[in-house]
């Protein structure tokens, strides 16, 4: 009887766990470095269609351990932000934390293609209130890889000196 009624509190648990996991990419004429600059820079989330600001100071880049503060801007509320991983022009993961029944990891790839530099956002969400903020975040999270992409190109485009030659043109000028 014990081991009947341990089973089922055991399932129950588990049905009020969800996880969602979503992968977007995206193409960008920057270089690989121009995006890893763009991406691991935690101070400038002007790019960011869910971050309104951070409490770090200009030039802040990321580091494993790195804890900081950010407000969103569907819902102006503090979240805090720990980054986990970092190798450097390849990958960043952080995690958010913003409630209990909710966590997310976040997971940013950089790499180079024959058709340009790829970026790779992918996030989950685990604990109950996942669908929920879902719901809210949807299609907010879909242009996450695609504007940190245009940042990227906008930064390389306003480096280039005038006259000169972008990172964009080939060596033989065509």
């Amino acid at each position: 009887m014990f081991h009947w009624f341990s089973q089922c509190l055991h399932n129950r648990k588990h049905r009020l766990q969800y996880s969602l996991a979503r992968t977007y990419e995206a193409l960008s004429s920057a270089s690989v470095d121009d995006l890893w600059k763009q991406l691991v820079d935690v101070a400038d989330v002007s790019w960011h269609p869910l971050l309104a600001s951070v409490d770090v100071p200009k030039g802040l880049v990321a580091k494993p351990g790195l804890i900081y503060s950010a407000v969103t801007r569907l819902i102006p509320i503090p979240i805090h932000i720990f980054v986990e991983r970092v190798n450097p022009n390849e990958l960043l993961s952080i995690r958010v934390l913003v409630m209990p029944g909710f966590e997310e990891q976040v997971t940013y790839q950089v790499k180079s293609t024959l058709c340009g530099t790829c970026v790779t956002y992918s996030v989950t969400l685990r604990g109950w209130l996942s669908p929920l903020v879902w719901s809210f975040i949807h299609p907010y999270a879909a242009r996450v890889a695609s504007r940190l992409a245009a940042a990227a190109e906008q930064a390389t485009l306003q480096t280039v000196p005038k006259g000169g030659k972008s990172a964009n043109q080939s060596c033989l000028g065509f």
